[in-house]
């Protein structure tokens, strides 16, 4: 039998609402669907290898919703650098330094969870201000001594949910100097964010005291992709360079002065705020930005919209809604630090 979400399964869909009442699952309906999308696995697709994928990314992904649940009023900062960086390395120490600093400021820090850098993050934090998302390799990859004994660890088969990890719990992001993977990381994010598939956050990259890492890398950016059009001059707004990890911790608690979080509502973005601005306020920045706000739009304050009761814990929040043009994503940036101004 054809099996469709919609409620025209006769005596399976019977037997679905008795499995949830059953299981006493939160928002049944939500459930019924990945149930469905399941059995529809079950009958569309016969390669073994390929169902064995599906039920271990749903196993991870439940994993990490669990375990970063518990912390879901904590702020976290994602630190990648190289694994290969040795405790008595200046940038190592730099590390533990701001993961430190971050760890004064309330966040809590998310790392691979290996040696080097990562070690050097959660070292600063300490372990119960830590994770260790971690990935099952042949090298490199032992879960690192100040996280062993920590609950806060996950091991990964997949990397990719590995990555959904790393961004989808961070609240910024900073780099260290490192490999392929660092690189890797660094492109990616700025990826996602330069095209909205991640909201606005800081991306610090802290670079070593002789400026030989991040800063020529800056200058390949510039002088190669800005130069072939490849990047428009705005997307520099969407990270910073600094040598003081201080001031990388600084950059990035400023960022959420007023600011506090946003998401799309349709074509309206939704500025979620932990104080409302007054009216001369909204006035600035729409004069200030007005090439980002969609012709006929309005800054306006607004309250919640019914579809974030989804996100209950935020409904209270003050709000600034507009419609956003969906491209200028590092002058976005720049409207959001104007934001954090006032």
């Amino acid at each position: 039998m054809g099996i469709s979400f919609n409620r025209t399964n006769g005596a399976l869909d019977d037997l679905l609402d008795e499995i949830l009442r059953m299981s006493e699952v939160h928002h049944p309906e939500m459930i019924r669907e990945i149930l469905i999308n399941g059995l529809k696995a079950g009958q569309e697709v016969d390669y073994l290898a390929d169902l064995k994928m599906m039920r271990t990314t749903l196993r991870e992904m439940r994993y990490t919703t669990r375990l970063f649940g518990a912390y879901r009023g904590r702020k976290k900062v994602t630190i990648f650098g190289s694994a290969r960086t040795a405790p008595e390395e200046p940038i190592y120490q730099k590390c533990v330094t701001f993961a430190r600093q971050l760890r004064r400021l309330g966040y809590m820090v998310i790392t691979g969870g290996g040696p080097g850098i990562m070690q050097a993050g959660n070292e600063g934090a300490g372990p119960e201000n830590s994770f260790a998302v971690n990935i099952r390799l042949p090298f490199e990859q032992e879960t690192n001594p100040v996280m062993e004994h920590s609950r806060n660890v996950i091991s990964y088969k997949y990397f990719f949910n590995r990555k959904v990890a790393f961004l989808k719990e961070a609240h910024a992001v900073a780099l260290f100097p490192g490999g392929f993977g660092t690189l890797d990381e660094a492109l990616e994010t700025l990826t996602l964010v330069q095209t909205g598939k991640n909201p606005p956050i800081p991306l610090v990259l802290i670079d070593d005291d002789e400026g030989g890492y991040w800063e020529p890398w800056f200058e390949f950016i510039r002088d190669t992709l800005l130069t072939r059009g490849l990047i428009s001059g705005e997307d520099f707004g969407l990270f910073t360079i600094t040598r003081d990890p201080f001031e990388a911790a600084q950059v990035i608690n400023d960022f959420y002065r007023v600011y506090h979080s946003s998401r799309f509502i349709g074509k309206t973005l939704v500025i979620r705020l932990n104080k409302p601005l007054h009216a001369e306020q909204i006035a600035t920045l729409q004069a200030e930005f007005a090439e980002i706000v969609e012709p006929g739009s309005q800054l306006a304050m607004t309250p919640a919209f019914p579809e974030e009761r989804d996100q209950p814990d935020l409904l209270d929040l003050p709000r600034l809604a507009f419609e956003f043009d969906r491209r200028s994503y590092g002058l976005l940036e720049a409207f959001i630090r104007r934001l954090n101004s006032f």
